[in-house]
């Protein structure tokens, strides 16, 4: 084991989060909201007739929907909302995919209840890496993700929200040796996916509070090959140990160091969402960028996106020149550009 890495054995599951932070939210609810497979707790938007997909009053705006069923849903007054009825059977699917990854449950059929026949996930992005939809209010709704190795193994990249049936679902594909965190906001279920699938925890030791019995700890700021293909980053920036997941020059886990926006069509930071220091984020990718080589873009948060490694490698190039010129600002969430 190299310098970049230490096992750190420990008796118990961190859940860790930022304290005592000056916070704006989106409109439409709290991170961390409750939610469930059954009916919806609030009523929701008076205008429906009950016969309409909808999307109740517990929405906090984290984005996942409108991801995966782009001009279906879509931001409205700070929350999402579905635009139009969904046409045909495919876009029954993507309000499905939309419904089963949303982390409060608010995207809701006409039924009102979600038919598990329906669930799509794991989710294919291509033959080597599955979204595991399913997000979780305790990760503030992140994205997670499985990476398929050559050997027929697989990584978890974060965690989706934490079932046993859930769990064996995702074993089903093959065993999982690792679960990479990709730094504190999303370390809710990790030692319990990690028990589950008998794999190794990562975090980063910047963040090591949020899961002190992780069994491989990253250590500094130098790139650590922690598998055959696989390179760790560490990226402080958005907290202190937050790391860059980036496998076979094709993939790059982001967690929420940064993300594709719809809306400028580019690789962005969240400058209004960073809990440890804009400035060591801008920092971090002056650092790392030239090192970085990737098609995928996989985010916790934001957008995924796939092109060319040199068109990737330019965005992320002006990113950092972008970020160069950033200062510090109040944390606030509706200041997201998705």
């Amino acid at each position: 084991m190299d310098d970049a890495q230490t096992a750190h054995p420990g008796p118990a599951e961190g859940t860790g989060g930022p304290e005592g932070t000056k916070v704006t939210r989106a409109p439409g609810g709290a991170e961390g909201a409750r939610g469930s497979e059954g009916p919806e707790g609030p009523k929701g938007r008076e205008d429906r007739e009950g016969r309409d997909w909808y999307v109740d009053d517990r929405c906090t705006n984290c984005d996942v929907a409108r991801q995966l069923a782009p001009g279906l849903i879509g931001e409205v007054g700070g929350r999402s909302e579905l635009l139009r009825r969904p046409s045909g059977d495919a876009e029954e699917r993507l309000l499905h995919a939309a419904a089963f990854a949303c982390p409060t449950r608010s995207i809701r059929p006409p039924s009102r209840r979600l038919d598990t026949a329906l669930d799509p996930f794991p989710l294919p992005l291509d033959d080597t890496v599955q979204l595991c939809g399913h997000n979780s209010p305790h990760t503030a709704g992140a994205n997670s993700y499985l990476l398929r190795r050559p050997s027929g193994t697989l990584m978890m990249v974060d965690t989706p929200r934490w079932s046993d049936p859930l769990a064996a679902r995702y074993e089903k594909l093959g065993p999982v040796t690792d679960v990479l965190l990709t730094h504190r906001d999303h370390a809710a279920h990790g030692r319990r996916y990690a028990d589950r699938f008998g794999a190794r925890l990562w975090i980063h030791e910047g963040d090591l509070d949020a899961a002190p019995d992780a069994d491989r700890v990253l250590r500094g700021t130098e790139t650590a090959e922690i598998a055959d293909g696989v390179l760790a980053h560490p990226l402080p920036g958005h907290t202190r140990g937050s790391v860059l997941y980036v496998a076979d020059e094709r993939y790059c886990f982001s967690g929420d160091s940064f993300y594709w926006s719809r809306s400028t069509d580019d690789i962005e930071v969240a400058e209004s969402v960073t809990w440890y220091s804009i400035e060591e984020l801008a920092a971090s990718l002056a650092r790392t960028a030239d090192r970085l080589r990737f098609e995928w873009l996989l985010p916790g948060h934001g957008d995924r996106k796939h092109l060319p490694a040199t068109h990737m490698a330019q965005r992320i190039r002006r990113l950092t020149a972008r970020a160069r010129d950033m200062r510090p600002q109040p944390i606030d969430f509706t200041a997201v550009r998705w």
